[in-house]
């Protein structure tokens, strides 16, 4: 059947959520494309002073994206250096865990619940069979055990995804990006040339060792087999380039989206875009179902034919109180990722 459908999926997945210092929205739309990859986050109450988002565009498989929606987040709140304040590295700790808990017995089994049954996990049905856990998706968030069984030995995913996240405690804006959906990697494009060529790899037409159009994503665990580098140094990585930025009253919104929006709007054509939509728009996944109309292509093939998934965050106020003060997490409060809780009719 190809990659593209004979006719768009124009349903949109969205919700809207607020807080007292922040309110989003967020919507994603198969479109063209024959599955769904993409996957979210947003909690905007992740704790007391502090609110998470994130989008994962996933490759090969919609597995890595839905798995990075539902552990990410919980990883970087266990991290000792969350509470310290130092959220940019709980972040980066967080995406390199990632590729640490897909490999194994228990990795292998939670990829198989959260994948399509149509990705090519080798021996996926017998492990459905096998594994008297393999619909329990709730409750395992605190200890990642090590399993035995049949699977233990599995070096993790073939299919992989993109990773971009916001982490705002107070004034503070913490952005942690492995992939393309919201920051392009080229922006540091000498640098990713020199490590990609020092493992051993190449870049041939923009591609990793000819496959991957990316330098950066979590799982893809082909590509990482170095025993020899750490994973920062491997030919693809899941380490994020991290940002931050202390808010002001002069920022009005940020947007998180993967490469489906990117393709097709610069930064500053989007921005312009959601600007004017906003004059009359209160609801905000509504501006994010009009940017996909916008961005949709006539046709299948080329640009506008990507997956599409956009979040919408709108500040109201920036209090200016420590960063590292938090109050004990609870990253499930809010909100799950891949199947959003409202459905729209097509456009």
């Amino acid at each position: 059947m190809g990659i593209y459908l004979s006719t768009p999926k124009t349903e949109k997945f969205s919700q809207d959520g607020e807080n007292e210092n922040l309110r989003y929205g967020v919507s994603s739309m198969q479109g063209w494309r024959t599955s769904m990859e993409d996957a979210h986050a947003a909690y905007p109450d992740l704790d007391c002073s502090t609110s998470f988002f994130g989008v994962y565009d996933g490759h090969g498989g919609q597995a890595v994206s839905k798995f990075c929606a539902k552990y990410l987040h919980q990883q970087v709140v266990k991290h000792e250096a969350y509470c310290s304040g130092d959220i940019g590295t709980a972040a980066q700790k967080a995406f390199l865990r990632m590729d640490e808990m897909m490999c194994g017995q228990r990795g292998w089994r939670e990829l198989a619940v959260l994948g399509d049954k149509r990705d090519q996990f080798s021996g996926m049905m017998e492990g459905l069979i096998w594994s008297p856990k393999s619909g329990e998706l709730k409750g395992q968030n605190d200890d990642w055990s090590v399993e035995e069984g049949p699977h233990s030995n599995y070096e993790g995913p073939a299919c992989g995804s993109t990773a971009c996240v916001a982490i705002i405690r107070n004034s503070q804006l913490v952005v942690a990006n492995s992939g393309d959906s919201r920051c392009v990697i080229s922006r540091k494009g000498q640098a990713e040339k020199e490590r990609i060529t020092k493992a051993g790899g190449f870049i041939h037409c923009g591609r990793v060792n000819g496959t991957l159009n990316l330098t950066r994503a979590i799982g893809d665990m082909e590509l990482k087999k170095d025993k020899s580098l750490p994973p920062e140094k491997q030919i693809l990585t899941a380490n994020p380039d991290i940002n931050t930025v202390e808010l002001c009253e002069d920022d009005d919104f940020l947007v998180l989206a993967c490469d489906g929006i990117w393709d097709c709007m610069s930064s500053q054509q989007l921005v312009d875009f959601v600007r004017e939509q906003l004059k009359t728009e209160t609801k905000l996944s509504a501006v994010c179902e009009k940017v996909f109309d916008r961005c949709l292509a006539p046709s299948s093939g080329g640009e506008g034919c990507d997956n599409m998934t956009m979040i919408l965050v709108q500040f109201k106020k920036f209090p200016n109180s420590d960063p590292s003060t938090s109050e004990q997490p609870s990253p499930d409060r809010q909100s799950e990722s891949s199947d959003s809780k409202e459905k729209t009719g097509p456009s």
